[in-house]
Parts: structure tokens; sequence; C-alpha cells
């Protein structure tokens, strides 16, 4: 599928590498420094907004931050550069930067002067070079807090200065930047954990490279184009229920059976022929789903017979007591294509049988976990789980031999052979009781109708994100936005991209 490349730190450093290799190298850094004044110049210093402060650091970012500096001067722009490094032990780009600046009449500060008085902001403090590993020094900690709290439009050059560029989360402090123009390409800093509250609008600058032909890439970026090879094929009017599948879901323990009824109510409405719910609640809890009646409920033990489903769903509200474990080895041991949910995954964390049998199994598996699901998975903390979020969902993947999507903020979807896609849809809305649930109906749904894991998970996630962005339009904000709200939002939109890749059909 066609995805927007997203690259570490080191492969963008192998990128510069390949292309500065080259006799007669294009020069990166001017190519990168005009590509940013153009931004501030067309977005943030408009009609008589004229003033900007520039803040160039010790590195080539620093020197992306001269350039601009000097092509806003010649632009007739009023310039303040705040220059924190020392000439002599700048590279040869950047040095050469810093002295085209003063040779144009430019000068340079220590600090941000009091009193000042600008319309913008450019960061040039630090780039993707930042190690996250080591504080801050107390210097940068203040000049970083100062921008903050200026209240004015900032333009980031790569990465907001405090954003480490592969893991997005912000140890201390760091730039929040108004629009982050990121060179070359995408990194995952700028996309997951702290990254999707500090960037701003993200404009690539690919400075006239092409970097998937230099090397290929093994992140992606999960949007709705990408998302077109994923969608299921246009109903045929000789079609009936059976031609659709046959979903089970598989939990809802005594008080929990509402995550139960969520995932069934969502894999309806995405499409799925027959939805079965087995619940573990003691008997005579619910007989019928009096909002939706079109579920079919059944003992548990029933979704567990040989051929009887096309796929299963199993773990919300699904509990954890010797039931629970018995009905989660069964499956783990079928040939179902399995979503892994909620406390499926806490199970699975807890007993080595049930994770041995997962590791093990040849058909399709999807899990769905949180971080403090991921870090209880992988017998860590969620602050390392979150320390590196990409990472983690790769060995994720890896040690269970699944699609794994780790959810959160810029959730990421991931595969065993280690190529990940960063989703691009959802907002605060989300964060509310049930909305996992829902995404494990989709999911279901999506696998009983003949859509591949793969693209289930990729298809589910961005869908899910996408719905909680129409929502968000609609209701003019996040707060309030429940579970339930998602469903419609999501069927709406399905149907409509379907309609909208086979016209005519």
């Amino acid at each position: 599928m066609n995805t927007t490349p997203v690259y570490t730190t080191a492969g963008i450093r192998k990128i510069e590498s390949l292309v500065l290799s080259v006799p007669n190298p294009p020069p990166l850094m001017e190519k990168a420094g005009l590509a940013a004044a153009e931004i501030a110049r067309t977005r943030l210093l408009t009609g008589d907004r004229r003033r900007v402060l520039i803040l160039a650091g010790p590195g080539n970012n620093g020197g992306d931050a001269c350039v601009a500096a000097r092509h806003l001067h010649g632009w007739g722009k009023q310039v303040t550069l705040v220059f924190t490094g020392e000439a002599a032990r700048l590279s040869q780009d950047a040095k050469q930067a810093l002295t085209q600046w003063q040779s144009a009449g430019g000068t340079i500060i220590p600090k941000i002067p009091a009193g000042g008085q600008w319309d913008a902001v450019i960061d040039g403090l630090f780039g993707i070079g930042l190690d996250e590993t080591r504080p801050l020094a107390e210097r940068y900690r203040q000049l970083i807090q100062q921008v903050n709290q200026l209240g004015l439009p900032v333009l980031a050059l790569d990465i907001p200065s405090g954003l480490p560029s592969d893991s997005g989360n912000v140890q201390d402090v760091a730039i929040r930047a108004a629009i982050t123009a990121t060179f070359i390409a995408l990194k995952p800093g700028l996309l997951t954990s702290d990254g999707c509250d500090y960037c701003g609008e993200i404009m690539v600058c690919d400075l006239e490279l092409d970097a998937a032909a230099l090397i290929p890439p093994d992140n992606g970026l999960l949007d709705r184009a990408s998302i077109a090879a994923c969608l299921p094929a246009p109903r045929r009017a000789n079609s009936h229920k059976g031609t659709y599948g046959r979903l089970g879901i598989l939990g809802g323990a005594s008080g929990m059976i509402g995550a139960t009824l969520l995932a069934g109510r969502a894999a309806l409405r995405l499409g799925a022929g027959r939805v079965y719910l087995g619940l573990l609640a003691e008997a005579g809890a619910l007989t019928v789903d009096p909002v939706q009646p079109e579920l079919m409920l059944r003992p548990p033990a029933d979704l567990l017979h040989p051929d009887f489903l096309d796929a299963l769903v199993i773990g919300p509200g699904l509990g954890s007591e010797i039931a629970a474990c018995m009905y989660l080895e069964q499956a783990l041991h079928t040939s179902l294509p399995l979503v892994l949910d909620a406390d499926a995954l806490n199970l699975i964390a807890q007993h080595e049988e049930l994770r041995s049998a997962l590791q093990a199994r040849s058909a399709s598996s999807i899990l769905t976990p949180h971080p403090a699901e991921a870090a209880r998975l992988r017998n860590t903390t969620v602050a390392e789980i979150q320390r590196n979020r990409l990472e983690a969902a790769r060995n994720l993947a890896r040690e269970f031999n699944c699609a794994v999507v780790l959810k959160g903020a810029g959730s990421i979807c991931t595969f065993p052979d280690g190529h990940c896609h960063f989703n691009t849809s959802g907002n605060p809305g989300l964060s509310s009781a049930g909305t996992g649930d829902v995404l494990s109906g989709f999911l279901g749904a999506l696998l009983v109708q003949g859509v591949s894991a793969e693209h289930a998970l990729l298809l589910a996630v961005y869908l899910h994100g996408a719905a909680a962005d129409a929502l968000l339009e609609q209701q003019h904000g996040p707060l309030g936005m429940v579970a339930s709200d998602i469903i419609s939002a999501a069927r709406n939109l399905l149907n409509r991209w379907i309609g909208e890749e086979n016209p005519g059909w």
C-alpha cells in the first residue's frame, strides 16, 4: 500500500550521508533555511507583521535558522537572532550560514532581550540530534520556557526543541509550535505521544529529495489516502447475511456486560452479517439487548465450537476469573482469527501458558493494548512503554507474532516484520470509557467480511479516529463524546469511503 514514509533519526542520518557523499552534493542547509523562511513569510509574517525572533542553537539546526534569518532580512523583515552556540565549534555548513548572516548585516545576541516585541518566533535550537537521555542544560530550559510564555506563533525547524524525534516523549520542557517545518521526511516523534500536543501543523519540506528512493522506509503514515486499499468491496445485490460473516464476542462478566454490548453493536453497524455474544455474567443477567435486538446471545461455550464462527473478539469485560482463563485458553487453541483486547491481554500477561499459546498460534491474531496493558505484556512500566512507543509496539508484534495497535495519542499499528504505521486520526474525545471496545467490534466486523488482519487493523484504527474527528466538528469539541457516538459516525464514513473508491458500482 502507498503511504507517506516516516524515518527514525538513524534513517534520516543515512539519507543525509548518502546525499552528501556524492560529488557536488546539494546544499541541504541552504534549502532547509529557505523553505523555513518561505513558510514564516507566507504563514506567520503577513500583513504588517514583520518582526521575528529567531533562536539558533549550537548545531546544524542553528545553521538552518541562520539561513532563514538571512532570507527574511533580505525580504525586509525585522530579525532578532539569538545564537546560543560557539562559532568555532560549528560544522562547516553551519559556520558558513552564520558568516553569511553577519555579512548580510545581521547581528547576533546571546539571549532573548527583555522587553522585545515580535510577531512570531522561529525555533532553531535543537533538531533531531537531541539526546533525550541527558537533561537539557538550564540555559536551554529557560530559553524554551521564555518562548512558550511569549504567547506568539512559533515555527519549529525540523522538530520542536525539547521533543525527541524518535519517541515524541518530552522529558522536561519543549517548544510548543504552531507550525513544524520538518525536513526530508516525517519523524516518529512528530506523530505520537507528546508530539501530538507540541508540533502544531506539520509541513514536510523534502528539500527536493526522494527519501523513499534512497532508503526504503520501515514506517509509514496512516491516513485517508493510505487506507483506500484496505476498504471492503461494495456489496453485491445477490448476497445475504451469511455472505458477511459470523462474529463471536466473548466477555461480559458481571458488572462489565456493557463492554461486550458496545463491541457487538459496533460490529453490526460496521457490516458483520451475524454477531453472537457470549456473556460470562450469571444466567439471567441479560437475554436480549433491548437497544440492538439483532445481537444473538449465546452461552460462551457455544462460541468455541469448531466451524461456528469466522472470527472471535475476546476480552471486552472478560474479567479475570477461572472461567475467563478457561475460555481464553480454548480460544487461543482454535484456528479462528482473534482480536484480543482488554482483560484478555491482562490474562495473557499474567499466565505463562496463555502467553505461550498465543505465541504458538498460526492463525491471525490482533492485539489492541493501551500503554498500561502493553506494560503488563512486556513486564515493564507504563513510563518505559511511553519512553519509546515505536520500539514498544515493535517488540510486542515480534514477541507474539501478531498485528498490534499500541493505542494512545498517535496510535501505532505494527506487524511482526517490524513495519509500523502512525495513525493521524483521532482526538481527545476518545479518552472515554468503551471506545476501545468499539474498536474491537470494528476489527471483528472487518475480519469476518474477508478483510485481511493487516488491512483490518489499519482501516479500523484510522476509521475509529476519523469518526471521532467527524463528531468533534459536529459537537464543537471533544467534551462529552462517548463510545456509542463513534459507532454511527464510523458507519457513515465507511459507506461514504467505499462509494468514493467505487463510483458507479
